[in-house]
C-alpha cells in the first residue's frame, strides 16, 4: 500500500476511547489518525496526545474536520442523535464512515444515511463489534456451512441486573432515542439477525418500562453508583417480540435494571430443524445441541488456546480489533463492510417498532 489511510475522529468519548482509537492505533500498517474533533476541546487535544499522529489537528466544529481533503475515513463517535446528520454531512464529503451502533435513533434518520452513502458511493458501516466475538465468529460459520437447518426461533438477550451508565447522555431520551434497547439490546438482536441472515420483519409487539428508574435511591445497587432519577428519562427495560415475513420469531429482552439472577448481555440462542445453539454455558460459553443417530447430544466448542510453562498460547483477536481491521481492509480492497448500512436500517427499524408499539399499545407492522 503507497500510503496508509487517514482517519478522523468525530467524538472523543467514552466509546472512542474504550474502543475505537486503541483498536485503530493497533492497525498502524494500515491507517493513521490525523484529526480529532470534540465539542469539549480538551478530549481532543487529549486524544491527539495520545494516538495522534506529529502533525495531526484539532477541531470543536466537525464541519471543519471534514474539509480536510486528504481525510479519508471518519468515525462518528458522537450521540445517538447526532449519527445522521455527521455521517451524511460526512459522506457528502468524500468520507468513508464507520458510525458507532445504533444507526440512528430512527428509522427516517437511518435511511438518510443509507441513501447518502448510495449517492455518494463511499462506504458506510455501524460499529457492532459483537459479530466479531470470537463465539460469534464460530457460530456464524457453522450457520453458513447448514448444520442448523431452517432457523425458525431466536432470543437475543441484553439484560443488566444494576448496571445503568451514569456518564454521559444515556440517560436522555432526547440524546439517546432510548434507554438499554436502543443501547445494549441493538447489539444482542443485530447478532440475532446475522446469525438467521434475515432482515425482513413483518410485526412486532413491544413494552418498555420504568419501574426502578424512579425509585427509592436506597435501592439502586447500582454497578456504577448512583443515578439521578430525575435526569433518567429513558425506559430500565424493554422487551420485544418479532415476527419475520417468513414466519421465525424473535424474543428480545433488554435491560439496566431488573431484579433478574440470571442476565446476560449481548448475546443470542436460536433453533433450527437440524441443531439449536446458545452462550448460556458456563461463563458465557457457546453450546450446541441435536439430535444424530437417534441420541441427543451437546458440546462446547474448546475457543480458547492454553499455553504451557514459559509459553503463552495463541491469543484470539479481540472483537474491537477485528471490527476495525475488517473495516480498514474494506476501504483498502474496495470489498463490502462485515456489517452492511442496509442491516443496521433493519436494526434500527425493528427497534423503532418496539417503541412504538409499546406507546400506542398495539401491533406495529413494517
Amino acid at each position: 500500500m503507497a500510503e496508509k489511510l487517514k482517519i478522523g475522529i468525530i467524538g472523543c468519548g467514552g466509546i472512542a476511547n474504550g474502543k475505537h482509537m486503541p483498536a485503530l492505533s493497533r492497525q498502524s500498517d494500515k491507517a493513521v489518525m490525523v484529526a480529532f474533533c470534540d465539542i469539549i476541546e480538551q478530549r481532543a487535544i487529549d486524544a491527539r496526545a495520545k494516538y495522534g499522529t506529529p502533525d495531526c489537528k484539532v477541531y470543536t466544529d466537525y464541519r471543519e474536520l471534514l474539509a480536510d481533503k486528504s481525510i479519508d475515513v471518519v468515525h462518528v463517535l458522537t450521540p445517538n442523535r447526532s449519527h445522521s446528520e455527521i455521517t451524511v454531512a460526512a459522506l457528502e464529503a468524500g468520507k468513508h464512515v464507520m458510525c458507532e451502533k445504533p444507526m440512528a435513533i430512527n428509522s427516517i434518520e437511518a435511511q438518510k444515511m443509507l441513501d447518502a452513502a448510495k449517492r455518494t458511493g463511499k462506504k458506510l458501516t455501524i460499529g457492532y463489534q459483537t459479530r466479531n466475538r470470537q463465539d460469534a465468529v464460530y457460530l456464524k460459520q457453522l450457520v453458513d456451512d447448514g448444520m442448523f437447518g431452517d432457523i425458525y426461533y431466536a432470543k437475543a438477550t441484553a439484560l443488566r441486573r444494576r448496571a445503568v451508565p451514569t456518564w454521559g447522555v444515556f440517560l436522555n431520551e432526547y440524546e439517546q432515542g432510548g434507554g438499554p434497547l436502543i443501547d445494549i439490546g441493538t447489539h444482542a438482536l443485530d447478532l440475532t439477525l446475522y446469525m438467521l441472515n434475515n432482515y425482513k420483519p413483518k410485526y412486532c409487539v413491544g413494552t418498555t418500562y420504568r419501574k426502578l428508574a424512579e425509585g427509592d435511591p436506597d435501592l439502586q445497587g447500582n454497578d456504577w453508583g448512583p443515578w439521578d432519577p430525575t435526569k433518567y428519562t429513558v425506559e430500565d427495560s424493554a422487551f420485544g417480540f418479532v415476527v419475520m415475513e417468513n414466519g421465525a420469531t424473535i424474543n428480545l429482552e433488554s435491560s439496566w435494571a431488573i431484579n433478574m439472577l440470571d442476565t446476560r448481555e449481548a448475546i443470542t440462542s436460536f433453533c433450527g430443524t437440524l441443531a439449536g445453539a446458545d452462550m448460556n454455558g458456563p461463563g458465557g460459553a457457546l453450546r450446541i445441541n441435536g439430535v444424530k443417530h437417534n441420541a441427543k447430544y451437546s458440546f462446547n466448542p474448546v475457543l480458547e488456546s492454553k499455553g504451557a510453562a514459559f509459553y503463552k498460547g495463541h491469543g484470539p483477536e479481540s472483537a474491537q480489533d477485528r471490527e476495525a481491521r475488517l473495516w480498514l481492509e474494506a476501504v483498502i480492497n474496495d470489498t463490502d463492510p462485515l456489517v452492511l448500512p442496509e442491516q443496521a436500517l433493519c436494526i434500527t427499524k425493528i427497534l423503532e417498532g418496539i417503541y412504538t408499539s409499546a406507546k400506542t399499545g398495539d401491533i406495529f407492522r413494517f
